[in-house]
């Protein structure tokens, strides 16, 4: 909470699209800043946590069913793609259905948008990615001498980062002329 109301004070206006990866409270803590904002849980967080128990057998049969899930065109048909999952692997890993269902209000969001949207939110592992090259820098070392040296070398680990940021979002253009779509008013002036 501490964290949406430092970015509201730095003058974030509002958030449309968030994409969270289950972190107790986060979604409540969201709602509570920016009301609007439409959230989607991670789908590979939803899968890693769905294949944790899964024996090794039966993994990529499982995983190939699964995906039914998340590929579906529509929510309807991602709700009867389940429907099927849980008829076939039910008995057998009902964690993972239950899961799913327990779920479903925050991973049935991108279904909403097209394709080229979808890309952009159905998972957290950018960011991810991103803090784990500051923790593989930071951890290495035990203390800094001042707060300056640790600015410092968090400000190069993002200008490192960020050259590696080079490659264009496909279809940006379109992918723009959606969300104004999608977000009407709350868009403009924005994108």
């Amino acid at each position: 909470m501490n964290v949406l109301s430092d970015l509201k004070n730095r003058g974030v206006k509002d958030i449309l699209i968030t994409s969270v990866d289950g972190l107790t409270g986060f979604e409540v803590a969201i709602k509570a800043s920016f009301p609007k904002t439409e959230i989607q849980r991670c789908i590979v967080h939803q899968i890693r946590n769905s294949t944790r128990f899964v024996n090794y057998k039966d993994r990529r049969e499982f995983c190939d069913d699964m995906k039914a899930i998340y590929t579906a065109p529509n929510e309807e048909a991602g709700l009867a793609a389940l429907d099927e999952f849980e008829k076939k692997w039910g008995s057998k890993y009902s964690y993972a259905i239950k899961s799913w269902r327990s779920n479903w209000q925050g991973l049935c969001t991108f279904f909403k948008y097209p394709p080229e949207i979808r890309r952009m939110i159905y998972t957290t592992n950018p960011i991810e990615n991103f803090n784990r090259k500051i923790r593989k820098v930071t951890k290495t070392k035990s203390s800094f001498p001042t707060d300056d040296s640790l600015f410092k070398i968090l400000y190069l680990i993002i200008m490192d980062a960020t050259e590696k940021w080079t490659m264009p979002i496909q279809n940006w253009g379109m992918i723009l002329n959606q969300l104004r779509v999608y977000f009407d008013e709350r868009a403009d002036g924005y994108l």
